[in-house]
């Protein structure tokens, strides 16, 4: 187990290139993220958390953690990099915030209701086995709970085409090997299709080009200078344990 505090960090951590490098950027991504609010609906529907215990799992500066508050009877929240720990503690909501993992959950056993995992750690991929974050998962929650993996749809959506551009699933892994990974282990998944919207185009164009820092987003971003919306498809794996 790893300490509550800013010891402890696995050693093979490595910080997110988004998010951890950039977290303002990161904060102004997360506000345009679905603000149809149709994947969480779909959360809603594969796993509720009202009145139970939610644990947010890689939340970063804890963007999500007043949202789940709303409904949620405790919240907690779980994150690798030390850096990101006091602004995930400073949130409205009352959530916990624990210095940990995927593989090193702070938390004893049976003891949340539901996981969700929100574009952190489980990156199925045939050099990168994400089964010890599943299990460790799997320890914590109590039985019949949800772990709930929101992830990209590699296949629809203009975010999608912009991975494909990037040879995203050379590190993340492919979309048809991922929906199989998660499938072996008991895991259904399901699609949702929402967009990414922002109140200014510079913000789309600054958020772009950090995601896709290599370039490749360059000609689609050059092609409508004013957009301030892109389609996002998301796939959410859903793992009921028995």
């Amino acid at each position: 187990m790893l300490d509550s505090d800013n010891t402890g960090t696995p050693a093979d951590f490595f910080r997110a290139w988004n998010q951890g490098e950039h977290p303002d950027l990161y904060e102004i991504e997360n506000e345009a993220l679905d603000r149809e609010g149709l994947v969480w609906a779909e959360l809603a529907r594969l796993a509720p958390w009202e009145d139970r215990t939610i644990l947010d799992l890689g939340c970063g500066t804890g963007f999500w953690l007043p949202r789940y508050a709303e409904l949620a009877d405790t919240v907690v929240g779980v994150e690798p990099d030390p850096e990101l720990l006091a602004a995930a503690r400073a949130r409205p909501g009352g959530a916990e915030v624990l210095h940990g993992s995927a593989e090193h959950i702070p938390l004893p056993d049976a003891s949340v209701d539901v996981v969700h995992a929100r574009f952190a750690y489980f990156f199925p991929a045939p050099q990168n086995d994400c089964t010890a974050g599943v299990e460790e998962v799997l320890r914590v929650l109590r039985p019949s709970g949800s772990l709930v993996v929101i992830d990209n749809d590699q296949h629809d959506g203009e975010f999608a085409a912009l991975l494909e551009a990037a040879n995203a699933s050379a590190h993340q892994g492919e979309g048809e090997y991922i929906k199989s990974w998660w499938a072996e282990k008991g895991a259904s998944t399901s699609f949702v299709m929402s967009s990414w919207t922002f109140d200014k185009p510079q913000d789309l164009v600054d958020v772009i080009s950090m995601e896709f820092p290599n370039g490749t987003s360059d000609d689609w971003l050059s092609s409508d200078p004013q957009r301030r919306r892109l389609s996002y498809g998301y796939a959410l794996h859903h793992l009921r344990k028995h």
